[in-house]
C-alpha cells in the first residue's frame, strides 16, 4: 500500500511540475513611432534574423535579433536590407 501511495504521490508530482511549465507568450511585438524611440530600446535596431548583413555600412552597435519586432517596424528598414533603425 505504501509503495502504491509513493509512486502515485510522484507521479502526481511529476505531472504538476510538467504542467506549470512556462508558455509562450500571445503579446504582439511592440511597434515604436519612429527609430528614435526603437533606439531608446534596442541600440543597435533590430534584425529580422541572426545571418542579416547590413548594406548601409559600418554600425556602431549589433542589432537585437527578433523577426516579430521587425516585422512591427518594417516601415523603419529604410534601406531594405533587413535591420530597422540600425546604428
Amino acid at each position: 500500500m505504501r509503495r502504491i501511495s509513493v509512486i502515485l504521490l510522484s507521479a502526481t508530482l511529476l505531472l504538476g511540475v510538467t504542467t506549470i511549465s512556462p508558455t509562450t507568450t500571445d503579446a504582439a511585438a511592440k511597434k515604436f513611432a519612429n527609430c528614435t524611440e526603437l533606439n531608446k530600446t534596442y541600440k543597435g535596431g533590430v534584425a529580422k534574423a541572426a545571418n542579416i548583413k547590413n548594406k548601409g555600412g559600418k554600425t556602431k552597435y549589433t542589432p537585437f535579433v527578433s523577426k516579430e519586432i521587425y516585422e512591427a517596424n518594417i516601415k523603419s528598414d529604410r534601406d531594405k536590407d533587413g535591420i530597422a533603425c540600425e546604428k
